[in-house]
């Protein structure tokens, strides 16, 4: 009996570029959506929580034309991003980048990785304008145009980035899981995928996941939130912590008739590349130095570290905390030992 090869990088570029659901995203993206308000529902608008007062003030500085074509569905900003190498699958017009240019810092570096060429040109047309209003003598944010599924063939090196982020960019991927391959290979050991995104209460049938509307929405795509769950084990990423969700309405009432029972949350996870069962449950201490969480840093659902507090973690979380860039932001010590260090990695590196 025969077995079919699985095919390779350009048959696969080629299945993306001509098959149904990529056409659709991208007229959708670059035809059909103008500015935020000709979406029709809020999957792509809605935050999950109060934006802090710094980002609120970094997303201040970004070009007007550049927020009008922004059709996230949260807001991506993880914690502690001085100096890291950030790649933002999907970046559209480049609001988030040039939000983070902010952030990492002038020693840092943004990448925005995204398909549609219409959305690259907004994004590329005001870079030196960024620059300028940042008071930057060199670019630390750049784009490339490309698929998320195919990070390699555009160009991006294995181990090569601190975090990745997504925003509202998943759900339109026909292949999810090479998705999360494709990223897992690129962080570096220690990395971060932090991302939000739409996840259904269920698997949708293919009235749903065919219909193009409700694709561009970025409902159509959207993931059984189990399902995450299982790829993020398949492609070796620590199992996913559930940081912010928040429920979408769809103020349509053909599309209400056509979604039926199905639930839809908008959700923000965060993924680590670290080692699995090398590290015990512990205590842990944050010493309040992460710009803008000083006095509580909210990790996940389940966990907010308040400064100076002792927290009992598990070993996945204390494998995460110790084998990422947190690692210098708490002081680490096994349960009723307060005064002894139980396992304590120096920071990842941001080079």
């Amino acid at each position: 009996m025969s077995v079919s090869a699985q095919p390779g990088p350009f048959h696969f570029i080629n299945w993306l570029t001509t098959g149904p659901h990529f056409v659709h995203a991208q007229d959708y993206y670059g035809k059909v959506l103008q500015k935020t308000s000709d979406l029709k529902s809020n999957a792509c608008v809605a935050p999950a929580q109060p934006i802090p007062a710094f980002i609120r003030q970094a997303l201040k500085k970004v070009h007007p034309e550049v927020t009008a074509r922004y059709y996230g569905c949260g807001l991506v900003v993880p914690e502690c991003l001085e100096g890291s190498r950030i790649l933002d699958l999907g970046s559209g017009s480049g609001r988030d980048c040039y939000m983070l240019s902010q952030l990492v810092g002038e020693s840092g570096h943004v990448t925005g990785i995204d398909m549609t060429e219409g959305q690259l040109e907004v994004a590329r047309m005001y870079l030196d304008y960024h620059m300028q209003e940042f008071g930057y003598k060199k670019p630390n944010v750049s784009f490339v145009q490309g698929y998320i599924e195919a990070l390699t063939e555009a160009g991006l090196e294995e181990s090569s980035f601190d975090i990745i982020i997504s925003n509202c960019v998943v759900n339109l991927s026909p292949d999810k899981k090479r998705v999360l391959r494709e990223a897992y290979r690129t962080l570096k050991d220690g990395g971060e995928l932090y991302f939000s995104d739409v996840y259904s209460s269920g698997r949708l049938p293919d009235e749903i996941k065919n219909h193009k509307v409700l694709w561009g929405e970025c409902i159509g795509g959207a993931l059984w939130w189990e399902d995450l769950l299982l790829l993020a084990e398949q492609v070796g990423f620590s199992p996913p912590r559930l940081v912010t969700a928040s429920l979408i309405t769809v103020d349509n009432k053909e599309l209400q008739d056509i979604l039926g029972e199905f639930k839809f949350v908008s959700a923000t996870y965060r993924l680590f590349k670290v080692p699995k069962g090398s590290t015990k449950a512990c205590q842990v201490i944050y010493n309040g130095s992460i710009t803008g969480v000083e006095d509580s840093f909210h990790f996940d659902s389940q966990y907010t570290f308040k400064v100076d507090d002792v927290v009992q973690v598990d070993d996945e979380v204390a494998s995460i905390l110790s084998h990422s860039r947190f690692a210098e932001e708490f002081t680490f010590q096994p349960p009723g030992a307060p005064c002894e260090p139980c396992r304590v990695k120096p920071k990842v590196s941001v080079l």
